[in-house]
C-alpha cells in the first residue's frame, strides 16, 4: 500500500502542476508520465484482472475498457485517458513514437519504461521503446505459417505510421534490427495484425 500510496501522490503531484506554462518538451514528458501512472493506478485499484479491458467503467452500452472515464482534473479540466492519448499527445505532437511512451498494461502493447520521462530523455527513451517493440514478435514477425503479422497498434493507427501498409513498413524499417530488415526487403503488404490483450501483470 506504501508503494499505491506514493503513486497517488504522484498523480497528485502532476494534475497540480499549471502545465500550460512549461514548454513544449516538457509537456510531453508531463503528459506521457500522467497517462503511464494513471494506467497502473486504474490497474491497482481493480486488481486482480485478466485484462485492461476487464475494468469496464467508460461511459457508453458498447464502450470496453477504461479509457473514456473521467479519471484525472488538470488546469480545472475533467479527462479521460482517451483525452490525453487521442486530444492532447497524438494532435499536438503528431509524432508516431508517441505510441512507444504510452503504456496500456498489455502484453501486446510497447514496455513501459523503467524510467519517467523528461524533457531532456523523451526523444531518446521514445527511440529505445520502438526499437524494442519494432524488434519483439509483438511488433513484427514471420509466423509458423510463413505470414508477415504485424501488431495490431499499426492497423489501429496506420495514419500515424505512413497511412498505408507500406507506410507501416517503412516505419519498421527505421528501427528494424538485421533480422527484422531481412523479412522487410522487397515487402510492401502485411498479411496479418495480432495484439494480446493479456494483462502486462507481474511474474511471480
Amino acid at each position: 500500500f506504501g508503494d499505491r500510496d506514493r503513486l497517488q501522490r504522484y498523480i497528485d503531484g502532476l494534475a497540480g502542476l499549471p502545465i500550460r506554462q512549461y514548454r513544449r518538451e516538457a509537456q510531453l514528458a508531463y503528459w506521457i508520465n500522467l497517462y503511464n501512472a494513471l494506467t497502473v493506478h486504474l490497474v491497482l485499484d481493480f486488481y486482480p484482472v485478466e485484462s485492461i479491458l476487464d475494468i469496464d467503467i467508460s461511459p457508453g452500452f458498447f464502450s470496453d475498457g477504461p479509457w473514456g472515464y473521467p479519471i484525472v482534473e488538470v488546469e480545472g479540466a475533467e479527462l479521460t485517458l482517451d483525452d490525453i492519448e487521442h486530444r492532447i499527445l497524438r494532435p499536438i505532437w503528431r509524432d508516431p513514437l508517441i505510441h512507444y511512451g504510452v503504456n496500456c498494461a498489455a502484453i501486446g502493447c510497447p514496455n513501459l519504461a523503467s524510467t519517467a520521462f523528461t524533457a531532456e530523455n523523451a526523444p531518446l527513451l521514445l527511440v529505445e521503446g520502438a526499437a524494442i517493440y519494432v524488434n519483439d514478435d509483438r511488433g513484427a514477425k514471420i509466423d509458423k505459417d510463413g505470414d508477415f503479422v504485424v501488431s495490431e497498434l499499426y492497423d489501429w493507427y496506420e495514419d500515424d505510421f505512413g497511412g498505408d501498409e507500406a507506410g507501416v513498413i517503412a516505419h519498421l524499417g527505421q528501427y528494424a534490427a538485421d533480422h527484422l530488415r531481412a523479412v522487410l526487403v522487397g515487402r510492401n503488404e502485411i498479411d496479418d495484425y495480432d495484439y494480446d490483450w493479456s494483462l502486462n501483470d507481474a511474474v511471480v
